[in-house]
């Protein structure tokens, strides 16, 4: 039986995040080799330190690409994020680029396939999951949306000029008291950002406070003595100087701030035949479909994947007991409405394209869908089709 009360919290992390900046050039990097190369082959990590931007990792491309060209993207990723500091700078950062090429052995298995498929297979083994919930229109949990809207707030004062006193790092954190399995209440939340030396502490809280107003729903502002900003004091060391970043450490900030599971693999850094980036878009597509069209309240889908196999090896459908049809039929019909190969979902959610870099922070999921085909998996267009199932 479902509990009637709870407490939930999801974090977000600013695109100033080390990690963050790291998603970012991998993504970066990605974007550059699709534009070359629609079919180009990218799994890019990124390692930052202090004013240093390390590249690993494996790429193969049919269009020119040198390492001038490489070194510009990921600067110019660092720049738009906004960092022109002592300890870690766009145009002065140490960089220092190991990609090679890919294996012949993992190429061999994804164009051509294994054993009695011929078809294109999987970039890699794995499962990967898709979420959806009425909580919010974007169908997304509330917890992780509230955090990411703050923090993106903050984003766009800082690069806009009216509040200069935020630096490019940042973290939210909210927590929702749930009545009935809906969100009640806001109970607490958490903003510690990087600032510009000399800026006081009540300051910055003063400063945050009506970012946070703006984003809750009217009411929902939680108790002063659960608003907290900058809890441990000064913060202006941030950034890649103040604590390493790696590519593909936030994936639960990626996705659904813990509301739904993970199968594991990240997203930054890797091209569309990487199923732990494309599968797991299809399955909130599909998620997000179902949920769209009345059939459920809430969404979890998983698919699973082996390297060189272009079929899923399995479709899960799990509506927590809100669904107006039975899941088995969910699990047979949505394989025939989309193509759930990995070219089959490429070709769906247009995802040979150089659209991720915009993806690195605030989320994967829960984004407005564009007309350059970033974003498409939060397309609602098989709704009429879901609805001729009830």
């Amino acid at each position: 039986m479902a509990r009637k009360s709870y407490h939930f919290t999801s974090e977000s992390v600013s695109e100033g995040h080390p990690d963050k900046v790291c998603d970012r050039v991998s993504d970066a990097v990605v974007d550059l080799f699709l534009s070359k190369d629609p079919v180009a082959r990218v799994a890019c990590e990124t390692l930052t330190t202090t004013n240093r931007i390390v590249l690993a990792g494996e790429v193969r491309c049919a269009g020119d690409i040198d390492d001038a060209e490489i070194e510009a993207a990921a600067r110019e990723a660092v720049r738009d994020i906004g960092y022109e500091q002592d300890g870690f700078h766009w145009e002065t950062a140490e960089f220092h680029n190991y990609l090679h090429e890919q294996s012949v052995d993992i190429a061999q298995g994804v164009d051509e396939g294994t054993g009695s498929f011929t078809e294109e297979g999987a970039g890699d083994q794995g499962i990967m999951f898709g979420y959806a919930c009425d909580e919010t229109p974007e169908l997304m949990p509330a917890p992780i949306i509230y955090s990411h809207q703050i923090l993106k707030e903050m984003a766009r004062l800082r690069k806009s000029g009216e509040r200069p006193e935020f630096e490019p790092d940042a973290k939210s954190q909210v927590s929702l008291r749930y009545e009935n399995g809906r969100p009640a209440e806001v109970t607490s939340v958490v903003v510690s950002t990087q600032h510009k030396d000399g800026v006081s502490l009540d300051d910055i809280r003063e400063l945050v406070r009506p970012i946070v107003a703006d984003v809750l729903p009217n009411g929902w502002f939680p108790p002063e003595d659960e608003f907290y900003v900058n809890p441990t004091g000064k913060f202006v060391i941030g950034g890649p100087d103040g604590d390493a970043g790696l590519t593909g450490r936030k994936i639960i900030v990626d996705t659904y701030g813990g509301a739904a599971p993970h199968g594991g693999g990240a997203f930054s850094g890797k091209d569309p035949t990487k199923v732990d980036r494309s599968a797991a878009y299809i399955s909130r597509y599909l998620a997000k479909n179902v949920v769209a069209s009345g059939l459920a309240r809430k969404c979890t889908i998983q698919l699973s994947y082996a390297i060189g196999v272009a079929k899923p090896l399995s479709v899960y459908v799990d509506t927590h007991g809100t669904g107006e049809i039975d899941e088995a039929v969910l699990e047979k019909k949505l394989p025939e409405m989309v193509d759930l190969s990995p070219r089959g979902i490429r070709t769906h959610l247009q995802l040979n394209r150089p659209i991720y870099a915009r993806t690195a922070a605030y989320g994967h999921f829960g984004r407005t869908a564009s007309d350059d085909g970033g974003f498409s998996w939060e397309k609602t267009d098989l709704v009429d089709q879901l609805k001729s199932l009830a």
